[in-house]
């Protein structure tokens, strides 16, 4: 069994992965991928790839094994027609998990055997910058500070906290721990119930309606988050349901309605983080999202 040293050494040798400076990472122009930042010699971050042109981009530099963090289910099969294959590893925009850090990171170390990695979620700006700032933290000897500075580098938003928040609390393995975590990852992992995204939905929603009883000061409870940061929350919730191919098969309604809740969540969204907004108009935002999301559930819930 390989001490740590001599494992972060090796896994420094085959991946490129070293120390990082001021600025963790080089932004690269790889069209038709958008905001792809490349770490020393292997791992790079950015967007979701579509189509053959966003493959053939991976394929030019030289990626191996595609790492996805998004809830969108991956395109297994494209990867597999430009030499690559996935590892999916989803988490939500709320934070993530001790233990879906660990699988990152063996996943990471494992595909970096092979050849370059591209982690990304679907936009590049946020999970997929801070599954990056994690496996860095384990893998490379990050400090929380340098994790830090890549998810600024990289545009994630303060709105979603608990990313921060996780990347910073992380807490990289050892050799051993490393070691004993199983290494088969799923291509892809079935999507969770519409039920469960729901779930999580109507908790930011729960939220945001108690801070208003707040005077739209804080989120009783949650001293960790904010209101503006529930807001986002909601509607990355909603945006990420409209990429589920599930929910076109319950019919044009329904994914209208969908629509509908995205849109009204942006604007609360919007208002929230509005320093200069006013009590009355964060009320009628709120107002205006309850009446979406009574609108779908009298349709397709009551």
């Amino acid at each position: 069994m390989f001490s740590f040293p001599r494992l972060f050494i090796a896994f420094l040798c085959v991946a490129g992965f070293a120390a990082v400076a001021a600025e963790p990472a080089e932004p690269i122009q790889a069209a038709p991928l958008h905001n792809v930042f490349k770490l020393e010699g292997g791992l790079y971050s950015g967007d979701a790839p579509e189509g053959d042109e966003g493959f053939r981009e991976l394929q030019k530099l030289g990626v191996k094994t595609i790492i996805s963090v998004d809830g969108s289910q991956p395109n297994v099969e494209l990867a597999h027609k430009f030499g690559m294959r996935y590892v999916h590893l989803p988490f939500g925009y709320d934070g993530v998990p001790q233990a879906r850090g660990l699988e990152l990171a063996k996943a990471a170390q494992r595909a970096a055997a092979e050849g370059p990695v591209y982690l990304h979620c679907h936009h590049g700006m946020h999970r997929g910058p801070a599954a990056v700032a994690i496996v860095c933290r384990a893998l490379d000897g990050w400090s929380p500070d340098q994790a830090d500075t890549f998810l600024k580098q990289a545009g994630t938003s303060p709105d979603y906290a608990g990313l921060f928040r996780d990347v910073k609390g992380f807490q990289p393995p050892t050799a051993e721990q490393l070691a004993r975590l199983p290494a088969n990852f799923p291509e892809h992992i079935k999507p969770g119930p519409l039920v469960d995204a729901m779930v999580a939905i109507d908790e930011r929603f729960d939220a945001l309606k108690a801070a208003q009883k707040a005077g739209w000061r804080e989120i009783p409870g949650h001293p960790d988050l904010q209101p503006a940061q529930a807001a986002a929350l909601l509607w990355e919730g909603f945006r990420e349901l409209g990429r589920d191919p599930g929910i076109q098969k319950r019919g044009d309604n329904f994914t209208a309605k969908m629509a509908d809740g995205e849109k009204a969540a942006d604007a609360l969204r919007k208002i929230l983080g509005d320093p200069t907004g006013d009590t009355p108009a964060r009320d009628t935002a709120l107002q205006t999202m309850t009446k979406t999301c009574g609108a779908c559930h009298k349709a397709h819930r009551n």
